[in-house]
C-alpha cells in the first residue's frame, strides 16, 4: 500500500463550459479527503473550463505526490477510457518520471449503482414533463477561449473536409 502523505488522488471528469458542472465530482474529493485521510485529492477535467489535467499533475507534484493515481469520473469504457486518457497521461509522464503515474479503474458498473439509480427513479417520480421545461438559451455558456466547437459529420465528411484543408494548408489557404 501506497504512503498517502506522498500519493495524490485526480478524479479526471470530461469536462464542460458550463460553471459549476464539476461541483459534485468536487464534493466526492472533499469526501475522501475528509472520510479516508487522503492529504491531496484534485479534481481536473480533459477539456473546456478547467483545471485541466497537465497543470492538475503539475500542482500535485509540487505538493510533494510522488504516486499519483487518476481514477477517470466516467461510468462508461468509451474512446476516452480505451485511448485519449492513457494517450494524454503517457505524453505528460515523460515530464515527470520521478513520479509514479497510474491510471485507475473508471466509475463503471458496481451494484451500489442500482440502490442509487432507484434513488433517482424515486426522487424524480413528481417532475414535470419535459415539455414543460424552461431553458436557458445555449449562447450563455460560450466555448471557453482557445478552444474548439464540436461539429457533428459522418467520418466521410469528415475526411473529405480534413483532405480538403490538408491541400489548402500545403498551399498557404488556411492559417490555423
Amino acid at each position: 500500500m501506497v504512503n498517502r502523505r506522498d500519493q495524490a488522488i485526480i478524479l479526471l471528469g470530461h469536462g464542460s463550459r458550463v460553471p459549476e458542472a464539476g461541483r459534485n465530482m468536487e464534493k466526492i474529493a472533499a469526501g475522501l479527503r475528509s472520510k479516508y485521510g487522503y492529504k491531496i485529492v484534485e479534481v481536473c477535467y480533459m477539456s473546456r473550463l478547467g483545471p485541466h489535467f497537465p497543470e492538475t499533475i503539475a500542482r500535485c507534484a509540487e505538493m510533494g505526490a510522488t504516486d499519483i493515481m487518476v481514477i477517470p469520473y466516467f461510468l462508461h469504457d468509451g474512446l476516452h477510457l480505451i485511448l485519449d486518457i492513457p494517450e494524454m497521461m503517457q505524453e505528460i509522464a515523460a515530464d515527470y518520471p520521478h513520479v509514479k503515474l497510474v491510471l485507475g479503474r473508471n466509475l463503471g458498473f458496481d451494484e451500489v449503482l442500482v440502490d442509487l439509480v432507484e434513488r433517482r427513479i424515486e426522487e424524480s417520480s413528481g417532475f414535470a414533463d419535459v415539455r414543460e421545461l424552461v431553458l436557458e438559451p445555449r449562447e450563455n455558456y460560450p466555448v471557453p477561449e482557445g478552444q474548439c466547437v464540436f461539429v457533428p459529420m459522418k467520418p466521410e465528411d469528415a475526411a473529405r473536409f480534413l483532405g480538403e484543408e490538408a491541400d489548402e494548408v500545403a498551399e498557404g489557404g488556411i492559417k490555423q
